[in-house]
This record gives structure tokens, sequence and C-alpha cells, in this order.
């Protein structure tokens, strides 16, 4: 089922649509449809990087700038958190788990969308993980530039229609190790890198080729930690999305909808719910935990 993740892959052509800062200049209610996320990134000039070119040229094409303060941040800024922004029936998170998880397993009754279990190589750490949904402490989905960085360098100034593009594009998001991902935080480059040295080079490249794509800058200390790793592999070459073709996402394709009640989702076999699955409601989670129907 691989193939399914070529649906988001739209968004992230849609999402390299760079921008100045400030040039998107209405603001989008929080739960931002599909469309409103597809406009958002297209009103713009694409800037993405070109294939083949280097992460160290790319790198040489950033603004450097002093971070900007954090006043403002908050996680709902970038939208819904795991919305299903493409419309494929599935929650960001159930898409990437599916991408980079190895026998995935998924729960009955949700075709092929929720992703119960499975084996994952972390590229942080090395290490051979087995998922299993609900464990809560093996594997999390890393924005790579994380949100607050993003927000602190140019996002702060965007419309949540572009910033919900950023948080559900593919080319900054990847299934990592629980605790790596804890330890990083929303450090940069000149904070944190990953414990496995050969990923260094891939992760910059990525942080390069996510902050081309929207038009972010990197701050000096930033810059330089970026270039050091680059130092060591200067032929590593940014990764770019793969475009899906029209019929991957139909035009007009409705979000899932949600359950009417916890006795619908139990009768479905998607019983307990987590916040972001396809299907949730938070009528059905009386105590606020995150999860529903338990």
């Amino acid at each position: 089922m691989k193939h399914r993740f070529a649906a988001l892959a739209v968004l992230a052509v849609l999402g390299t649509a760079a921008c100045e800062p400030g040039q998107l200049g209405t603001t989008t209610p929080a739960d931002a449809p599909a469309d409103a996320v597809s406009e958002a990134a297209q009103q713009a000039e694409t800037s993405a990087p070109a294939d083949g070119q280097t992460a160290a040229d790319v790198l040489a094409t950033l603004a450097v700038k002093g971070r900007a303060p954090k006043t403002g941040y908050d996680r709902d800024q970038f939208g819904p958190q795991w919305a299903d922004v493409d419309r494929n029936g599935c929650d960001t998170r159930n898409d990437v788990l599916a991408r980079d998880l190895t026998g995935e397993a998924f729960r009955s009754g949700t075709r092929d969308c929720v992703v119960v279990s499975g084996t994952l190589a972390d590229p942080y750490t090395g290490q051979t993980i087995a998922f299993v949904k609900g464990d809560g402490s093996s594997v999390d989905i890393d924005h790579v530039v994380a949100l607050s960085d993003a927000w602190q360098t140019g996002a702060d100034r965007w419309d949540e229609a572009r910033r919900t593009a950023l948080a559900n594009d593919p080319l900054n998001l990847l299934a990592v190790d629980y605790s790596a991902n804890r330890q990083k935080g929303d450090g940069d480059a000149a904070t944190w890198l990953p414990p496995e040295r050969g990923y260094r080079c891939a992760y910059v490249a990525r942080q390069v080729a996510v902050k081309a794509s929207y038009g972010l800058w990197v701050t000096e200390a930033e810059h330089d930690a970026i270039a050091g790793v680059l130092d060591g592999c200067p032929g590593e070459r940014v990764p770019t999305p793969v475009a899906a073709t029209p019929a991957d996402v139909p035009a007009g394709t409705p979000a899932p909808a949600g359950y009417a009640d916890c006795a619908a989702a139990r009768t479905a076999g998607a019983a307990p719910l987590h916040r972001g699955d396809p299907g949730w409601s938070d009528s059905m989670d009386g105590d606020g935990d995150g999860v529903a129907c338990e």
C-alpha cells in the first residue's frame, strides 16, 4: 500500500510554492480545508530546489538572519494536528507511517488507513524499532524543520493555510525514534543533529530543501552547522518530492465523515480512536485525553 502515499505528495508539490514572508495576507480558519491549503500554496512563485542540486548550493541561496521572537507561537497556528489535507481518507500521521514502516498492518475497517503495527529502520539512531499503535513511546512523526523554528524564521507572517501545508508536507516529515525526537525538541541543526552520524548529511539536506521550498531563512549558527556537515559530503543532493498524477486525488473528493458516535466507531472496528484518526470527533473524547471510545 506504499503507493497510497503518492496522493499526499500532491501537497508537497503545491507546498513548494514559496513566497516572501507576509505575501499571503488572509488568515484562514484553523480547520482550513484541503482546497484552501492548496490554493494558498499556489499563490506564490514556485522556488523548490531543482532536481540534482546539491544541498550546499541550495544552502547558499538561503537568507541568513537573526531568529525572530517565538511570541505568539502555538502548534494550532499550523492547523489541525495530522489533518487529512489531501483528502485521501487517511490523516497525515498514518500516511507517513505507511510510507516509512515496513511490514505494516492496518486496522480492519479503515480501508488500509490506520497503521497498527510495523517495523521502522530509524534514520536518527540506526536502530530497528517495532511499532505498535497506542504504545506511545516507540515511534514519532518528526517535523524535520520544527514548526516553532519555522515560526521564528518566517512562518509567523504566513496565513494558516500555508502553515498547514508545511506541517503536513511529506518532504518535512519522517517517522523516527520517539526518544530521539524528544531530545531534538524544536532545535535546528545548530543545536541538534541525529545521533546516527551516517544520516546527518541527508538530514541537513532535507532541512535545506524544506527551507528553500518555503522561503524560510536560517540563522548564522544554523547555516554554519549545516555547512559544516555538508563539508564532509559535498555531493549530497537535496531530496525532492515525487509528484502524483491528477488521478491520485480526484477533484472534489470529500473529506472522510466522522462516526456518529462510539457505537458506530466500534461497529466499524475503528475503536479506540486517537486524535487525528479518520472519523475522529472531539465530541467522543469526553475526558479530553486525545483517545475516544476506549
